[in-house]
């Protein structure tokens, strides 16, 4: 059963991997329409010089470049580093004490989760199927 499953996994590893990618893109995506335009039932209209304003250009337009494949790295890695300082920033010091630090308690998990994918996607790139390669003939970055 083993050889089966890891002959599956590495026939497709790629075509999952591009999958994951652009969920993972369109999944931020959705959360900066709806810090910036109210879409999707957010309460849109933040103010573009506040955290809540840089976080949802972070997440809008990094959530478009990375399930487009364009810029897919350096994207990834801004969206990790905004996710990180979401945590430490937000989920953390909202909650305090104990329940600061408990994901599940702080509501953060989705900002940790958020961050292990763009680490992965920062370490991988785009891999197959991304605009920059069809753009420029490589990943730049």
């Amino acid at each position: 059963m083993k050889g089966y499953i890891a002959g599956y996994v590495d026939k497709h590893h790629d075509c999952v991997y591009v999958v994951f990618r652009v969920m993972v893109g369109l999944l931020f995506f959705q959360h900066g329409a709806q810090k910036l335009f109210g879409w999707f039932g957010g309460p849109g209209g933040v103010e573009l010089a506040s955290l809540m304003g840089v976080a949802g250009v972070v997440e809008f337009f990094g959530g478009l470049a990375i399930a487009l494949g364009l810029f897919t790295r350096l994207f990834a890695l801004l969206s990790a580093v905004q996710m990180a300082v979401a945590y430490l920033k937000v989920h953390i010091d909202i909650a305090g004490g104990l329940a600061g630090w408990v994901p599940l308690m702080n509501r953060g998990e989705l900002a940790l989760l958020f961050l292990a994918a763009f680490l992965v996607i920062t370490v991988h790139g785009a891999v197959r199927w991304g605009l920059e390669e069809k753009l420029t003939g490589k990943e730049m970055f």
